[in-house]
């Protein structure tokens, strides 16, 4: 599973447990594979982003989540370094994408890899600012979602199921990637989140009360506890 092949299954976002995803309808979808090049670094494997620091991901409430994330203006070693950590840190959580705002940096950077059978190689791929150009076709699909800096809950989130996403590449070449399946329902649920967006912002607002409620509870019990 590297985003180039159909994917049929549903791995919450932050969970290592595979789910049935429930799709409507349930046609046939391939990206193609030219961004092979621009958006993934062959040359650091797993074990390279393991050595790297792990950051703290910031959980709701915290109001920088909500905060938009500015653009990026210059493609230096301090960049390359935070997109390292935050490949580092995604893979620790353990999950298959983070935006840098999950770890307290409101910049328009986003990591993912969607590929979760440790028989496969890892297939990292990291978005600099960027955005959705196109929704292509009418095909939406239905995956449970979860979030790193939402602990413990996840819900279904329907999204289009094909999506065109411009960016540029940790040296500033811009690229175009064609997402299909679940690494569009990733990508999509990234850049929401540079948009100051959750998942779960998709419920019901009684939904969304009450999930907000029960983990401002949470953080408060966890800290008169500290």
């Amino acid at each position: 599973m590297n985003g180039i092949q159909e994917v049929d299954g549903s791995i919450p976002f932050g969970s290592t447990n595979p789910r049935l995803s429930r799709s409507r309808p349930r046609s046939r979808a391939v990206a193609d594979n030219s961004f092979c090049s621009a958006a993934v670094d062959h040359k650091r494997g797993f074990a390279y982003f393991t050595m790297m620091p792990v950051l703290d991901i910031i959980k709701i409430p915290d109001p920088l989540l909500r905060r938009p994330s500015a653009p990026v203006e210059r493609f230096d070693g301090e960049l390359r370094r935070l997109i390292d950590d935050m490949f580092a840190t995604m893979y620790k959580a353990p999950g298959v994408g983070l935006a840098a705002v999950q770890v307290a940096v409101p910049r328009r950077v986003l990591v993912m890899d969607i590929v979760k059978d440790e028989k496969e190689p890892k297939r990292p791929i990291a978005m600099i600012n960027p955005e959705i150009v196109e929704i292509v076709g009418d095909e939406v699909r239905t995956y449970e979602e979860g979030c790193l800096s939402i602990p413990e809950v996840f819900a279904d989130v329907e999204r289009p199921n094909k999506v065109r996403v411009r960016y540029f590449d940790a040296k500033g070449k811009p690229a175009e990637l064609l997402c299909v399946d679940m690494l569009a329902t990733v990508v999509q649920h990234e850049i929401d989140h540079l948009n100051g967006k959750l998942f779960i912002d998709y419920l019901s607002k009684l939904k969304r009360d009450i999930i907000i409620k029960k983990l401002v509870k949470a953080k408060r019990e966890a800290e008169t506890v500290a």
